[in-house]
């Protein structure tokens, strides 16, 4: 085994095997993705695949977490406020641009009726609010937000107005609706700590 098949790091060829991953996902549904498709458009051996990753969820719940489309910047802006507004900015991007759209609309649509998939979705989820997290440390420490603030919570607020607008009322997300939606959500977690909410 080459250095640069860690497990750490995945098969040389790791990102195309995600990249095609995705791109079945969005084209075929999660079920009828299957191990040999994504073989057979990454251009490697089946067993390579099952080498790395045992199963179908394992691979879709790796390429969901590290492919380069799914990837977001999580931002530092010294205010709480700014970096929901950044970050809602990098949530609309993921659900509206060309490359990335369908792979969010698949896992987030299907994920109520396909249990394994939702399965992949939870690990997805709960990966980035992990990486979130540093948003609400620097926040407390800035004494902009209490403590014991749900940073769960205040994601789901946040993405979840997103979601509710482009799906279910057909709207677009453009960055003056970002802006209104960070403002209202860190403007109301503040007050529980007494503090406005600051601007950029």
């Amino acid at each position: 085994m080459s250095a640069t098949d860690s497990p750490a790091a995945g098969p040389r060829k790791a990102e195309v095997i995600y990249l095609a991953a995705l791109e079945l996902l969005a084209e075929a549904g999660y079920d009828d993705m299957t191990m040999e498709a994504v073989a057979h458009r990454s251009g490697v051996n089946k067993t390579t695949l099952y080498r790395w990753w045992p199963s179908k969820d394992a691979l879709v719940a790796a390429a969901l977490t590290v492919a380069a489309p799914l990837r977001i910047s999580i931002p530092d802006t010294g205010t709480f406020r700014g970096d929901l507004a950044a970050l809602g900015r990098e949530i609309a991007r993921l659900l509206t641009a060309e490359d990335t759209a369908a792979i969010a609309a698949a896992v987030l649509s299907a994920s109520a009726s396909r249990p394994a998939l939702a399965t992949v979705g939870h690990r997805f989820f709960s990966d980035r609010l992990e990486r979130e997290q540093v948003i609400f440390d620097r926040a407390v420490a800035r004494g902009e937000i209490a403590a014991d603030t749900d940073a769960g919570t205040v994601i789901d607020l946040l993405a979840g107005s997103l979601w509710a607008r482009l799906v279910l009322r057909g709207q677009t997300l453009g960055p003056d609706y970002v802006d209104t939606i960070a403002d209202i959500v860190a403007r109301g977690v503040s007050e529980r700590t007494g503090q406005p909410a600051s601007a950029e």
